[in-house]
């Protein structure tokens, strides 16, 4: 058995920032991580410049990876209908695969232990502490532990928790393309039961994923006559398969996403990023929003440390600070969502917002937070 102050469940953006703020601040920190880094994750790979701060207190210098600038948003209805936006912030495109990889080495060069290739089994609280049982047959004593696994695991089965007990009709699929197409431009397209983005990230290439049911794949048998029957009707999704060089054998897939609401606590542990509900569907904010959380919970755990170990002050300030800063956004977002996907919705919301600009910069500004 191996004592470290905490461990951090699953290596996203979440559990990485996490990370690598708790190192820095001489805390002992071992992150368990299903996978071996460098790897794709089916992800939007959109980041709202309101990172940007924070990122730079954890020594991350985003301008060696060469990011894509963004700053201007398109909408499309399913008919190919469109409205285009200014983002007040921006954001900027980088692969999960380069981003979470440096930030992977980020955290080792600070004296994060990884655990790769392993999976939690079993999270136990008893005296105060935990107890993390590992798919590899060791176990992990910590004071703390955050759970910034993603959006669906077993450990959420083991936590008996509400939304896992129903399947979720969505999954996502991810591309990277090489395409004719503005760099400083994100664009959301509608198609019956979903939606697709497209952004530039890093080295001239561009991240296509869209969300769809289970449904459409289902009646059309295949993804690739899911995309020719279904999304194709977008004229503009058609344009991206008629004209973009596709990068990938086979995209990247992901089942069972969940818009469910979920708890920012679980058997004591801190839920950060996607095990917390953090998927929101206008401009790819959940990456700044995993992010976001991870700073609130590693603030709250060294003040857990600083304050002898109180765990009370530490779920309730966790908790307090998650609702304050994410609660009414993703309200938003899920009233937002709806309107995608939904054939007539979606013509009426783009028909009538394009002639009120206020109204879509109105809605961006209630899903996007401020610099932090």
């Amino acid at each position: 058995m191996l004592a470290e102050d905490v461990v951090i469940i699953g290596g996203g953006l979440a559990g990485l920032v996490s990370a690598l703020g708790l190192a820095r601040a001489g805390r002992q920190v071992t992150l368990i991580e299903k996978k071996t880094y460098p790897f794709h994750r089916v992800c939007g790979e959109y980041v709202s410049n309101e990172v940007l701060p924070f990122l730079r207190t954890l020594g991350v210098e985003l301008s060696s990876l060469s990011p894509a600038r963004i700053s201007r948003f398109q909408l499309s209805s399913p008919t190919g209908k469109t409205l285009e936006s200014k983002l007040d912030l921006g954001g900027f495109g980088l692969s999960r695969f380069t981003l979470d990889h440096y930030l992977y080495e980020l955290a080792k060069q600070q004296g994060v232990s990884f655990m790769l290739q392993q999976t939690a089994q079993e999270v136990v609280f008893e005296d105060d502490a935990f107890a993390v049982h590992l798919s590899g047959g060791g176990t992990l004593q910590a004071r703390v532990v955050l759970g910034a696994y993603g959006k669906r695991a077993n450990l959420d089965r083991q936590l008996n928790r509400r939304f896992f007990r129903a399947r979720s009709p969505y999954i996502g699929v991810k591309y990277h393309i090489a395409y004719d197409f503005p760099t400083d431009l994100i664009a959301l397209h509608n198609f019956k039961d979903g939606y697709a983005g497209i952004s530039a990230i890093e080295d001239n290439r561009y991240c296509f994923c869209y969300l769809t049911t289970r449904q459409n794949l289902k009646q059309q048998g295949s993804i690739p006559a899911m995309e020719q029957a279904v999304l194709c009707r977008n004229p503009h999704l058609r344009r991206i398969f008629e004209q973009a060089t596709f990068l990938y054998e086979q995209p990247e897939v992901i089942n069972e996403i969940s818009f469910a609401t979920k708890t920012c606590l679980e058997n004591h542990m801190l839920m950060c990023g996607d095990a917390a509900g953090m998927i929101t569907p206008l401009c790819g904010n959940g990456m700044a929003m995993a992010m976001h959380s991870g700073k609130i919970a590693t603030e709250q755990v060294l003040q857990y440390f600083r304050n002898g170990h109180n765990r009370q002050e530490l779920e309730a300030g966790y908790s307090l600070r998650w609702k304050k800063n994410f609660e009414s956004r993703l309200k938003v977002g899920r009233t937002v969502q709806q309107l995608f996907g939904s054939t007539v919705l979606s013509e009426v919301a783009v028909g009538t917002l394009r002639h009120l600009p206020f109204a879509t910069q109105l809605i961006m500004r209630r899903t996007h937070g401020q610099p932090f």
